[in-house]
């Protein structure tokens, strides 16, 4: 079997008297989809901040390729392609959808002290709209973020973290603050875009129909130990899964 894009081996991490992760491993295939799930403090959050650099483990492997990327600063690991998005959407209220595309765009072609100059250049600008265009967001170039919908918010975060070179995309609550008749059409379009790019998925959810309908894979957080790593109709039938995250049958 080939290794995956994301090899995770052996990682440990402690906060005081406190584990957060333990023994963790998994391995995610180049173009697959991934959620997380499980209870508050589970340890999903600690392993998306072990993977994108905002937390370091105690000991143990996270190799992207052929690199052990664990420990790494976050700005390192997002220019070797590991993206994320967060639960709160990073905006700028000030800016334009299209300015804040820009900035980002900026900020992953390490232009951040030359912004106006980036933000002017035709090619910047051609690069924004193509990914605004991708997310089905460009009618909404003009408007300040404070005018946007939450899920348009939730779109422009996302195209935000695309601005780079992704290769694996880490989505944190891609749903949280959406509307419920926008959960499955924003969802639609995030999944669309990303694989229609070739993107490594893992998102962390609650919503089990989210789930169910998007992953291809689950790894079910409990305790800080994974304990179940399975397609999601067999991971919703694990009676650890059942007792410990989702209450009950799905």
């Amino acid at each position: 079997m080939s290794a995956g894009v994301l090899e995770v081996r052996d990682v440990q991490k402690s906060f005081g008297a406190v584990t957060a992760a333990k023994d963790i491993s998994v391995s995610v295939p180049k173009g697959a989809i991934y959620s997380l799930i499980g209870s508050n403090g589970a340890g999903k959050t600690t392993f998306v901040n072990m993977v994108t650099g905002y937390i370091k483990p105690d000991s143990g492997e996270i190799n992207f390729g052929s690199r052990n990327i664990a420990g790494l600063a976050p700005r390192l690991i997002t220019r070797l392609g590991i993206h994320r998005s967060f639960q709160i959407a990073q905006l700028c209220n000030e800016l334009t959808v299209e300015e804040n595309m820009l900035l980002a765009g900026a900020i992953h072609h390490d232009e951040r002290l030359s912004f106006f100059r980036h933000a002017h250049s035709a090619d910047a600008r051609e690069r924004a709209m193509a990914t605004l265009e991708r997310f089905h967001i460009a009618e909404h170039r003009n408007r300040l973020i404070p005018e946007l919908s939450g899920g348009v918010k939730k779109l422009l975060d996302i195209a935000m973290a695309m601005a780079g070179q992704t290769q694996v995309m880490l989505l944190d609550e891609p749903t949280s603050g959406v509307a419920a008749d926008e959960k499955f059409p924003i969802m639609d379009l995030v999944i669309e875009a990303l694989r229609a790019e070739g993107v490594t998925v893992i998102f962390v959810e609650h919503d089990m129909d989210i789930v169910t309908r998007y992953s291809e894979r689950v790894l079910a957080f409990y305790d800080g130990q994974i304990i179940a790593d399975d397609t999601p109709d067999e991971v919703l039938l694990d009676e650890k899964v059942q007792r410990y995250v989702t209450g009950g049958p799905a």
